[in-house]
């Protein structure tokens, strides 16, 4: 079992994930996407993306096993978002919001188990207006119970 800080990062990238599929969902390709309501989902997208790489560089190392993410691309992305705001480019954005967003969601709800303590965790970030959009977790609180 891995370190229970943990959980606080994975719930975190999950629910900046949701955020921003909220944020997109409406759109059917980038230049709309970044367009729409004076940037303002574009850049908000960008903001939860920036938290996205630095939770990542959070998270032990040892339980990011998953050869399906680039967890150095995703901190790697972070820094250029960060460092060069002006340089983002709304078609890279909109695959990552695409593309590879949901492959992270579904790696990061395989990790949640294998950390330690996580239902006490997951229960009460449940409770939390924060974490609203992670109602989806709820079920694993009803396999574990079970």
């Amino acid at each position: 079992m891995f370190d229970s800080k943990n959980i606080l990062y994975v719930f975190t990238i999950l629910e900046a994930i949701e955020k921003i599929t909220i944020y997109s969902q409406d759109f059917d390709n980038e230049e709309n996407f970044y367009y729409a309501n004076k940037q303002l989902n574009f850049n908000a997208t960008v903001n939860l993306l920036i938290a996205i790489g630095e939770e990542n560089k959070k998270i032990d190392k040892e339980l990011k096993t998953s050869n399906t993410i680039n967890w150095k691309n995703l901190s790697a992305m972070r820094d250029k978002i960060s460092h060069d705001y002006r340089g983002v480019d709304e078609s890279i954005v909109w695959s990552v919001i695409q593309e590879y967003l949901p492959k992270l969601k579904t790696v990061l709800i395989e990790i949640i188990p294998k950390i330690e303590n996580y239902q006490i965790y997951l229960e009460e970030a449940l409770k939390s207006e924060y974490y609203e959009d992670l109602f989806y977790l709820k079920e694993m609180l009803r396999i574990k119970n079970d």
